[in-house]
């Protein structure tokens, strides 16, 4: 007989309801509660891909649709007589289950219980500060709990800045230029939330609170700051936009600047992810949480239909060729300049692109580039040069090269 461990619940309600096991072999299967016979619960289960468990953790696919997309369409009965987490036997059952409609659970997503454990009110009563928690589900935990450091450091950042100009726009603080830098803001204060725990069970969670504040700092971020709870009411308005894709482009006019863009950008990151983000808050004066997120497809509609209106990408490439005199420049920190005919152009080398030690300084030569461009903090688009090869045009560089490819 076949069995499986239950490794997480995945709904809980007076009972374990839907919980995910595995098999001797790794397999995956997904069982959820049909009925109790005698003391026992008996669970419908049937074998899950792991991806498709994903989409109906992260609220893409409905609990029907994940059990009727059982590989083989083997399907069994449990009955539960041992203590969870120890083996359950499976019961093989014969026929077709989609012939079976009142064994078949309705059409539940998992979207509706996915901050089923708000700890957010709790938290907040103990620490006496505001609390932040978000979720996120990319494609790797479908093979477990984890997250790229990539993904996760992608994700984190950029919200901490929609955050940022949420305070900004919140606190009517304007932006400053200090010392070259776009704000005092950025430097004296950086950002407003605190990661207090890397993860909690469950969905893959990062947990916040508010700031400590810096020693010497002219932004009050104190404990419990009424400032920041109105920067994340903001959050909340552009999150709306999620719930209404139709009405998205007006929602995010009110918000029209960085808070839209940084916003936007966000989406383009979790688009790119394939991850959906859901979180919640909560504050010392509020009597319960405020909820927000996005799944992944309406991440990817928005930001294809935002971006542009807006002004938004996340970053392109583009080649580039250039025609001009080389210009000796700081050679220890891969920089170079090409005196053209719109001017000198400036750009960079990567760790393996070609060398500059051979060029010779106001010889001509044809650079082939790739534009890179990213988009910064405040929703600039940022223009890098690198450079990809090196042709020379005069017969002085043509010579200089030959003889360091023939010493």
């Amino acid at each position: 007989m076949k069995t499986i461990k239950p490794v997480e619940v995945l709904l809980y309600y007076d009972g374990i309801q839907v919980f995910e096991g595995r098999d001797p072999i790794g397999g995956h299967y997904i069982a959820a509660l049909l009925d109790t016979v005698g003391e026992v619960d008996r669970y419908l289960a049937t074998g899950a891909k792991p991806e498709r468990l994903r989409q109906f953790r992260v609220g893409e696919l409905s609990l029907r649709d994940l059990i009727l997309d059982a590989p083989g369409g083997e399907w069994f009965f449990i009955d539960a007589d041992a203590e969870y987490g120890e083996s359950l036997t499976l019961i093989p059952q014969k026929g077709a289950l989609a012939e079976q409609e009142d064994l078949l659970p309705g059409h539940f997503m998992m979207r509706d219980a996915l901050f089923e454990e708000d700890l957010a009110p709790t938290h907040v009563y103990e620490s006496n500060n505001t609390f932040l928690e978000f979720s996120l589900d990319p494609p790797e935990t479908a093979y477990g709990h984890r997250i790229r450091a990539d993904a996760l450091g992608d994700i984190l950042t950029q919200f901490q800045i929609v955050v940022k100009h949420a305070y900004h726009r919140a606190t009517n603080r304007p932006y400053r230029k200090v010392s070259g830098y776009l704000s005092k803001f950025d430097i004296d204060a950086g950002y407003l939330l605190d990661v207090v725990v890397p993860a909690a069970p469950g969905s893959f969670r990062v947990i916040l609170e508010a700031a400590v504040p810096l020693d010497g700092q002219d932004i009050p971020l104190s404990s419990g700051s009424d400032e920041l709870a109105r920067s994340l009411e903001l959050v909340d308005e552009v999150f709306q936009s999620a719930k209404r894709p139709d009405i998205a482009h007006e929602i995010l006019l009110r918000h029209k600047g960085h808070l839209a863009k940084s916003y936007i950008k966000l989406l383009g990151i979790l688009a790119e992810r394939n991850t959906s983000f859901n979180y919640s808050w909560s504050d010392p004066q509020m009597g319960g949480s405020h909820y927000g997120g996005v799944d992944a497809l309406v991440a990817q509609e928005l930001y294809e239909t935002l971006s542009e209106r807006f002004g938004v990408y996340l970053g392109k490439r583009a080649r580039r060729v250039i025609e001009g005199a080389f210009v000796r420049m700081d050679i220890e920190s891969d920089a170079w300049g090409l005196r053209s005919r719109r001017g000198i152009r400036k750009g960079k080398i990567r760790d393996d692109g070609p060398s500059l030690q051979r060029l010779v300084p106001g010889e001509l030569y044809r650079f082939y580039c790739t534009d890179e461009v990213e988009l910064d903090a405040i929703g600039r688009g940022k223009h890098t040069l690198y450079l990809d090869s090196i042709v020379p045009l005069s017969e002085r560089a043509v010579a200089r090269i030959n003889d360091a490819r023939n010493p």
